[in-house]
């Protein structure tokens, strides 16, 4: 079965709840993912350098545990981790897809990454479908 990392800023219930709705689509669509802040879990913010180690550590297991990377990137500028996590993917080879609804703000380096633009969706439903098209489950 082929897992996907999903990946996006972590700051708010928002994002976290936004990319748990990632997640739970493409499980749904035959997919088993990992997802940082539930897998791993999160940095609350204090200077605790045996967590920082600790969740860095098992972020980079879980994207070596994955063979694609579906990125949450939104905003004006995208969060810094989730490009991290897209260039250690792209690097390793994977599919690298994204979710934006403005895609005036797509960093080209972050759209060549995804594809050269052939893997942004703007909303969940076309990024699993993107997904879909590319890597069976």
């Amino acid at each position: 079965m082929t897992r996907i990392y999903v990946a996006g800023p972590l700051f708010n219930t928002h994002e976290r709840w936004y990319l748990e709705q990632i997640a739970a689509a493409l499980e749904a669509a035959g997919y088993a993912t990992f997802l940082p802040h539930r897998d791993a879990g999160l940095v609350d913010g204090r200077d605790q350098a045996d967590l920082r180690h600790e969740l860095f550590q098992a972020d980079l297991t879980g994207i070596a545990s994955c063979t694609v990377i579906v990125a949450l990137l939104t905003g004006a500028d995208h969060d810094s981790g989730t490009c991290g996590e897209l260039g250690i993917g792209y690097a390793r080879g994977y599919p690298c897809f994204g979710i934006s609804d403005d895609p005036r703000w797509m960093n080209n380096l972050i759209w060549g990454i995804c594809g050269e633009g052939r893997h942004l969706a703007r909303d969940i439903d076309g990024v699993v479908a993107l997904v879909k098209s590319v890597i069976a489950p």
